[in-house]
């Protein structure tokens, strides 16, 4: 690559990334220019994904809030560039002059491209500095993931690539009318397992991915074909090979770990549940269903909490699927069964009372202007606003008012809110913290379902309500204004405890008990077992052999 052509390509650079810099693609069309870079740049290319990765970790650590879309790419680059083991060709020797060049033409655009990145996590973090301590609470198909890094759980994109990647899993709704006989019939399939031995436990210091090869392998591939993962004519061998590393992947994916094919220390521990496990959590999830009180329609919603994932089912297909953050572990979700009757645009946030006193007395204490930046209002019996100065907060008194924050932006709710009334006065809604959608563990609300991508669901829900869809969703929201879009038919939603479920096409799936509802179940007899048509006699004679009792409500949890 001759000097001159170098400079012109780096100028050429700075003008074509300070363009692109502000588009989520920027840094994967970085990505796509690297070949015009010349074949001097592969041999840097450890070093190059290493300041890609360092430089992700300076940004998301100087903006804690919503990462910028310019970060979400950078990442994607780096596990592109992670992925891309032909490039990583450590070759000895100095970097050439042609090699500076085009060392110097990445390094300078991808720069531009993390300034504007920079400034746009700066313009989010000040729009977001109003509310600070808003972003802590609540109320309560392949895509370019996949391609990248198939996962289950990680997702460094924006919300409409993460749901397309959650569809693209499977079509088959965790909650239907089948369900109940589904996991009966894999609870029977994994008792006999049992009796034959179970499947054998991994060595914990097996070194087990790509390529290995050995009796660790081998005995990899054993555990595999006893749980239905690789096919039992495969089974021979002690190679880590291309099947082996389908049959790890389809592992991951039934739960809920990342895909990518290699052993690490979060699979190893989900090889070795043993299946005396497994099968107590298909029999918690048969118990969760026993009278459990849900009208299936052709059209309802499912929030699957271990899973952290809801599901819109249409016609017994999922036809959206959105990762979810529900309760914490000290303010679980509630197990239920309700309907949606309405979507809030622009909704304002009437403050839980637990809330009021817990949090935001607490921080009137120590800052009186805490109110007032966030947006909230002080409402007494007849919906009169008060002066916040009027109150003692250091009373110990329990409030005898309302607050209420304002519909905007910084609102806890976000920009929609999904009206399903119940007794536990939880519902779906946005957030105006989205950062967290990306994570494996999303238990942080204090008890509602934050969703995300909110507005396609939302789209979906009221796509039978005249003249409502999302183009016209978005045009209700930046309208800034509380609108309520009331539904001609309710709509069936159930919100499920399911750490153990069998799809349609007989996949198997398993989530961690978070909340601990599996293990406080009464697992002494079966006699109450209270489920009408529900209560399967052979069932029941099966069960009554291991001692367990189910329960007759989800709500009792």
């Amino acid at each position: 690559m001759p000097f001159a052509s170098s400079l012109l390509m780096f100028a050429g650079s700075l003008q074509t990334f300070s363009v692109l810099a502000a588009s989520n693609e920027s840094l994967l069309l970085v990505i796509k220019l690297l070949p015009a870079y010349g074949r001097e740049l592969d041999r840097h290319f450890i070093g190059l994904f290493s300041f890609c990765k360092k430089t992700a970790a300076i940004l998301e650590g100087l903006f804690p809030g919503d990462r910028p879309h310019n970060v979400d790419c950078l990442r994607t680059f780096s596990y592109l560039v992670q992925d891309a083991r032909p490039l990583k060709r450590r070759t000895a020797g100095p970097l050439t002059l042609e090699g500076r060049a085009a060392k110097a033409v990445f390094i300078a655009g991808l720069s531009v491209a993390l300034i504007a990145a920079s400034a746009h996590a700066e313009q989010q973090t000040a729009e977001s500095a109003a509310a600070p301590a808003a972003r802590n609470h609540s109320a309560g198909a392949a895509t370019l993931a996949e391609a990248v890094r198939p996962s289950a759980a990680k997702a460094p994109f924006p919300p409409e690539a993460r749901s397309a990647t959650a569809l693209a899993l499977s079509a088959d709704p965790v909650f239907d009318e089948g369900t109940y006989q589904r996991i009966k019939e894999r609870l029977l399939r994994y008792a006999a397992i049992e009796r034959r031995g179970g499947w054998p436990a991994i060595p914990a210091d097996a070194e087990l991915r790509s390529g290995a090869h050995g009796a660790e392998v081998a005995l990899l591939r054993r555990r595999l074909m006893i749980s239905e993962d690789l096919a039992p004519a495969l089974e021979a061998g002690d190679s880590y090979d291309g099947a082996l590393v389908d049959a790890v992947k389809r592992f991951q994916l039934r739960h809920g770990l990342e895909a990518n094919g290699d052993v690490g220390p979060k699979t190893l521990r989900a090889l070795n549940v043993p299946i005396a496990s497994r099968i107590e959590q298909l029999e918690a999830s048969i118990e969760h269903l026993l009278g459990m009180d849900f009208v299936f329609a052709d059209r309802y919603v499912v929030v699957n909490i271990p899973a952290a994932f809801v599901e819109a089912v249409a016609h017994d297909q999922v036809e959206r699927r959105y990762r979810v953050i529900v309760g914490k572990v000290d303010k679980p979700s509630p197990t239920l069964t309700a309907y949606i009757t309405a979507v809030n645009l622009n909704p304002t946030w009437t403050v839980p009372l637990s809330i009021t006193k817990n949090e935001i007395v607490r921080h009137m204490r120590k800052d009186p202007g805490y109110l007032s930046r966030m947006h909230m209002r002080v409402l007494g019996a007849r919906d009169e606003e008060i002066d916040p100065h009027s109150i003692d907060w250091s009373s110990e008194r329990s409030p005898n008012f309302t607050i209420r924050q304002d519909s905007g932006r910084f609102n806890a709710l976000g920009t929609v809110k999904i009206d399903m009334p119940n007794p536990y006065s939880v519902y779906m809604h946005d957030t105006n913290t989205r950062n967290l959608f990306a994570d494996d563990y999303r238990f942080d609300s204090h008890g509602c379902t934050r969703v995300d991508n909110v507005r396609d669901l939302a789209a979906w829900i009221v796509e039978d309500v005249p003249g409502w869809n999302r183009a016209g969703i978005d045009a209700g929201i930046a309208a800034d204004v509380l609108k309520v879009i009331n539904l001609p038919h309710k709509m069936p939603v159930a919100w499920v405890y399911l750490t153990a479920w069998v799809t349609r096409d007989g996949t198997v799936n398993f989530r961690e008990d978070v909340y601990k509802h599996d293990e406080a179940l009464d697992r002494n007899a079966l006699a109450d077992a209270a489920a009408d048509s529900f209560a399967v006699p052979a069932l029941a004679a099966a069960r009554a052999t291991r001692g367990v009792r189910p329960n007759s409500s989800l709500d009792s949890h």
